[in-house]
């Protein structure tokens, strides 16, 4: 059963588990499971998907009952007007926060303003050597994306030298074979913490937060940070 975290007669929200799609995809010809037709099955009712999650992102994922709710929630998300929290495990110790404004290009070749500020929560130093390093240094970071691009946090983190650990498409395949060998960990380290927005149709402001998924708990306290 997904978990539910926010429902009326217009939206419902779930935390989405890591490694779950939203939708069926031709280049994940692997799955057999989908969030939208667990959910439809679940409510048994219809749900369209307002906005999307990576694969191996977990976290509030929105869905609308009807047609005209969707076209609302899309038109928010496209001008900005939902504001959205990641937390994120990542290489290094981050400064304690940034601003990371950096384009990003899209798929056919055309470059897009993409902006993310972050603030560092945590920093752990293991007593595992890495490469050439005595230890082993991560960081976790809350992001907040101002824009909504594929992959955005993902590429940002790497650009600054600090990727998303599990990451295997932007992130450092070093570190990820690390956490695979060392504590039987694949699952990308990113977590979409919570969505705040102006309901469609009453206007009222709606925040909705999703807990960590087993996964994310077990690296922070590995790392030595409360839940």
């Amino acid at each position: 059963m997904l978990d539910i975290l926010f429902r009326d007669e217009y939206l419902i929200a779930i935390n989405k588990p890591h490694d779950l799609l939203v939708h069926r995809s031709p280049i994940a010809a692997d799955a057999a499971e989908f969030a939208l037709q667990l959910l439809r099955d679940q409510v048994g009712q219809k749900v369209n998907p307002v906005h999307r999650l990576d694969r191996k992102t977990a976290g509030v994922l929105l869905f609308a009952f009807s047609k005209p709710v969707e076209i609302a929630m899309q038109k928010q998300f496209s001008e900005n007007l939902v504001s959205k929290k990641y937390l994120a495990i990542v290489r290094g110790h981050t400064s304690d926060k940034g601003d990371i404004d950096y384009p990003l290009r899209k798929e056919n070749g055309t470059l897009q303003e993409a902006f993310t500020a972050y603030r560092t929560l945590k920093r752990a130093e293991l007593d595992l050597a890495f490469g050439s390093h005595p230890t082993s240094r991560y960081s976790l970071v809350e992001a907040r994306p101002a824009t909504g691009r594929m992959h955005q946090l993902r590429k940002h983190f790497s650009h600054i030298f600090h990727p998303i650990i599990g990451d295997r498409t932007h992130g450092c395949n070093k570190q990820n074979k690390l956490f695979k060998e060392k504590w039987e960990m694949n699952t990308m380290l990113l977590h979409a913490l919570a969505l705040m927005f102006n309901h469609p149709i009453t206007g009222d402001p709606i925040t909705i937060e999703a807990p960590f998924q087993q996964e994310f708990v077990r690296v922070m306290r590995l790392m030595g940070w409360s839940d």
